[in-house]
């Protein structure tokens, strides 16, 4: 209409700022020099920075297109029962008492992200604590980006507590255990199972038990992120150890848990929450009436999940022979993590580059936080065209052999350049 029409009703909605992480991809897409280099994206690549299929996932993708009965049919609200059984057994462990004392109650999610706000949405609407300030849930500083805005989404009142030490570039345990100690009895705290995100950077499982006995103490409540098992050391088990542990000293607890990493399956939305219980007469009990409700929160939002990345994982984790096969994709890709971090440690430290480097061998997992700052790596993106996000943190996956003395190099004469 013309100038005189009618006003809209959403005027008063502001541009909101670009997501800064999707922001670098366009950046990078548009980039056309020959050496640019992709260290923003949290996805696995391989040495030649391809997207990587694992080959387990396209044997299960085979078999089910030759499946005669596959069809497109809804699934259950709670999603595929076959998928979230054997999302407990890995997460929990095969002879989790948990499990068998069914104290475990368990719904397909639209992959991680989608688990975190199920979680987020069911503690704002049924978490009821003694003291009312304990409603708020205690995140890292720093933590996910999409944490804060999930939960903030939800209406928990968000809280920090020290995490990452900028002068040693490993975990700052003296301030979370501080942290831990004085917050409101009954708190929530949101902690990352394994390959923290951003920092990679992990506790001890000394340092587990530490925070596990203080918790208890404190009655506070964990909510686990797991979005890395398997792919962070290579090993599920090892992964998983806190989350176990946890349940073994009998934490009323939930887990999110996503697909996305360790299979590889990161447009298929493919993840789990987990609500468990503490033992005792109460639990099935328990975890009937959560369950109940649980559903009808997915249900409202978006009725039931998406099938075919739960079909797929679920073939392989229900599978020896497709299992096994998994754990070796899951060796292969943590441990050419592994050596790209070994190779930029080692030029690094060949060159003297100023400053200290073995925190990028300490950390694990997709991520590093290098401990460059916001000016550097400015400089970096300008002079060098490689991106990463303004924190310093760049994925581990997006450096290969083809690319590795060159992301050095050019480390190497930012930090000299800036440290004059």
């Amino acid at each position: 209409m013309g100038g005189n029409g009618i006003q809209s009703a959403f005027g008063a909605v502001q541009q909101a700022p670009e997501d800064p992480l999707f922001g670098l991809m366009a950046a990078y897409r548009k980039d056309e020099d020959s050496k640019k280099v992709d260290l923003g994206i949290g996805a696995y690549r391989d040495n030649n920075a391809k997207p990587w299929v694992l080959p387990v996932v396209k044997k299960a993708d085979d078999r089910l297109r030759d499946d005669p009965n596959l069809n497109h049919e809804y699934l259950p609200i709670a999603g595929l029962a076959n998928f979230t059984t054997a999302s407990q057994k890995l997460v929990l462990g095969d002879d989790s008492p948990a499990i068998s004392e069914k104290r475990v109650v368990s719904l397909q999610t639209v992959s991680g992200t989608g688990a975190v706000h199920l979680g987020g949405l069911f503690l704002s609407k049924f978490y009821t604590p003694s003291n009312s300030e304990s409603k708020a849930i205690h995140v890292s500083s720093p933590t996910w980006a999409n944490h804060n805005q999930i939960f903030s989404n939800v209406n928990l009142p968000i809280k920090t507590y020290p995490y990452f030490s900028k002068e040693t570039k490993g975990l700052d345990f003296d301030g979370m255990v501080s942290s831990l100690k004085s917050a409101t009895e009954g708190s929530i705290i949101l902690l990352h199972a394994c390959a923290h995100n951003p920092t990679g950077v992990d506790p001890t499982q000394d340092q587990w038990k530490q925070i596990s006995t203080i918790m208890k103490e404190k009655s506070l409540f964990p909510f686990f992120d797991c979005a890395y098992q398997g792919f962070a050391s290579g090993s599920l088990s090892t992964d998983a150890w806190a989350i176990r542990y946890f349940v073994e000293q009998g934490f009323e607890l939930v887990i999110c848990q996503s697909y996305a990493k360790n299979f590889g399956l990161y447009g298929e939305r493919a993840g789990a929450f987990h609500f468990v219980t503490s033992p005792g007469s109460h639990a099935q009990e328990t975890t009937s009436r959560v369950g109940s409700q649980l559903a009808i929160l997915q249900r409202s939002e978006i009725s039931n999940p998406p099938a075919y990345g739960a079909r797929i994982a679920s073939l392989i984790l229900n599978d020896k022979e497709l299992f096994a096969q998994w754990e070796e994709d899951l060796r292969t890709m943590s441990g050419r993590i592994k050596e790209m971090r070994k190779a930029l440690r080692t030029k690094l430290e060949e060159k003297k580059t100023p400053g200290t480097w073995n925190h990028i061998t300490d950390q694990i997992g997709m991520f590093s936080f290098t401990g460059l700052n916001e000016a550097q790596v400015q400089r970096l993106r300008e002079k060098y065209h490689v991106y990463m996000t303004k924190n310093g943190r760049i994925s581990m996956a997006g450096l290969n052999t083809n690319n590795v003395d060159y992301f050095a190099d050019s480390v190497d004469a930012v930090v000299r350049e800036t440290s004059k």
